[in-house]
């Protein structure tokens, strides 16, 4: 009975991370059609709004391993959402512009520290033939929570001063999780009784030499400083590789960019109302959770490795398949930035036409080079709007999510964050209305593309992050890869539109087909297989060979 209520609240904490962690991702998108005319926010003030988010959780990244090691998971994730609720309680009731910068900071910082605890405590504290399936939960959360607050940006669009309610209505799963976690025991870690009991019970034990000698040496927590990350003692330095490798491939096969197109390749192939580009965006985030339950099904049975591979060589297939036909058949890229509409500006979704703001439209989904003359704000607008980018596709969160409000806030004509789009002209006037053939299959590798990434990379890098490391350096391994997959991304962000400039839009999709490749070979060599095995076992295993 006690185990099936550990395993029952395990799940609820894990599930409740995820959703609040995709809610406030998802959240402003629409909050900020109401901001922007209730505060008169100029472009780059949205663009700083957006990306404060980032900042907090940059900040989370590099602070929050000492707290998670220091003073356990639990607490951690007790603290972090207590800083939500404070976070939320400050959007809530802002009356300025700098509070609502505050409260995105504090709420950045609150949902980073406690999606890195939530994958290490539970990865804890459940037994080792469940813990692909409760740490993959979390993934399925984001993803649920992302599509949740697309649905609540809908039903307060039109309400008077709706985005208080949007971004109010956090505060329900965090106290949720808050007492769920109450409820479950304190730093599992120490319980090695508690834990063993767990072990003895739940695991076929399979007669191999590893796991014999893992029986055999008494397991002792070892104290360790940050800097043994990077050195020889018990095979510390080969984790860090595979922890940073996992993180930085996670980036480099292009999922923050590839995504960032979705919206215009669905206007390519057809979908050209708002609202039929609306469904399409939703419809792929409903594959994003079907592939994530499917990892959630096959990570405790096939393992990790299998999952990971499998998930690479098919994101490489489509990226590279996504290369060869925009070589065939172009899509039009614009780099303009859309400038902020006037105070009085309508942002009700209803009332609007459903024809192009713009009469250059076409779908910018990241940032203007610092020297595009049609920026507003110069040099420092562009930086700015590539950070915004950024936020939305850390812990494995596709841009293309964006894509059903970015329609919506191209109607009143705003720069918003993450996948600028329009309408677009008519589909007889672009230049790929010849081409249904091969937009269809660049649609299609979209489309599996977003399943792959939600099959491998997406849960499967978080679920190895968490048990590779010793539990006393967890947390702080944790967020060091942490920290450096939020600065590949943005690197990537950054660096994207000109890279397009300089060996063009097709060759960038087989650079990312090839990164796919050398991902597949870095997992074959040095990933480990961790399924089936405790914590302990993975450590020592990893302490001996190398």
């Amino acid at each position: 009975g006690r185990a099936l209520l550990v395993l029952l609240l395990s799940a609820t904490v894990s599930l409740l991370g995820g959703l609040i962690f995709g809610y406030e991702l998802g959240i402003i998108s629409g909050a900020l059609l109401q901001l922007q005319t209730d505060f008169h926010l100029s472009c780059f003030r949205q663009e700083v709004l957006v990306s404060a988010v980032l900042i907090g959780a940059l900040l989370a990244s590099l602070a929050g391993g000492i707290l998670i090691d220091r003073h356990g998971r639990r607490r951690a994730i007790l603290v972090s959402n207590l800083v939500l609720l404070v976070g939320s309680l400050i959007l809530t009731l802002a009356r300025s512009f700098t509070v609502l910068v505050i409260g995105r900071v504090t709420v950045g910082f609150a949902i980073s520290v406690s999606s890195m605890a939530c994958c290490i405590y539970v990865s804890e504290m459940v037994a080792a033939h469940q813990r692909g399936l409760l740490v993959s939960l979390y993934e399925a959360g984001i993803t649920v929570g992302i599509l949740l607050s697309y649905a609540l940006n809908y039903i307060f669009a039109d309400v008077d001063e709706g985005w208080r309610y949007m971004f109010g209505l956090a505060m329900a799963p965090t106290a949720m999780q808050f007492l769920s976690i109450l409820f479950l025991p304190v730093n599992p870690v120490k319980l090695s009784s508690w834990d063993s009991d767990c072990q003895k019970g739940l695991i076929p034990l399979q007669d191999t030499e590893d796991r014999a000698a893992a029986k055999r040496e008494p397991y002792q927590e070892k104290h360790y400083s940050f800097l043994d990350l990077f050195r020889t003692r018990d095979n510390m330095r080969r984790r860090t590789l595979v922890g940073l490798g996992l993180v930085l491939f996670q980036q480099f096969t292009g999922q923050p960019n590839v995504l960032g197109y979705a919206s215009k390749i669905f206007h390519s192939v057809g979908f050209q109302s708002n609202s039929s580009a609306i469904l399409a965006s939703v419809g792929l985030g409903a594959i994003k959770v079907v592939a994530t339950l499917v990892a959630m099904a096959l990570a405790d049975k096939a393992g990790r490795r299998v999952l990971l591979v499998a998930g690479c060589v098919v994101m490489a297939i489509s990226v590279t398949t996504i290369g060869l036909t925009s070589r065939m058949a172009p899509l039009a890229m614009a780099r303009d930035c859309k400038a902020a509409a006037g105070p009085n500006a309508s942002h009700s979704l209803t009332q609007r036409p459903l024809t192009p703001v713009f009469p250059q439209s076409a779908v910018s989904p990241v940032p203007p080079a610092s020297g595009a003359g049609k920026s507003p704000a110069g040099p420092g607008f562009a930086a700015t709007r590539s950070l915004t980018k950024v936020f939305a596709s850390t812990e494995n969160e596709e841009g293309v999510l964006n894509s059903s409000l970015t329609q919506k806030r191209d109607l009143v004509g705003q720069s918003k964050k993450g996948a600028l789009e329009s309408t677009g002209p008519p589909l007889g006037a672009a230049p790929w209305a010849q081409h249904t053939v091969l937009n269809w299959i660049t649609l299609l590798s979209m489309m599996a593309f977003v399943s792959a990434f939600s099959i491998g990379f997406g849960p499967m890098t978080w679920l190895v992050l968490s048990e590779i490391y010793p539990a006393g350096i967890r947390g702080r391994a944790f967020a060091f890869c942490n920290s450096f997959n939020w600065a590949a991304n943005v690197l990537i962000s950054l660096s994207f539109l000109d890279l397009i400039d300089a060996i063009g839009f097709s060759w960038m999709f087989l650079l990312y087909g090839l990164m796919g490749v050398m991902a597949v070979i870095f997992i074959y060599l040095f990933v480990p297989e961790t399924k089936g095995q405790s914590l302990e076992e993975i450590d020592q295993q990893f302490s001996r060979k190398r």
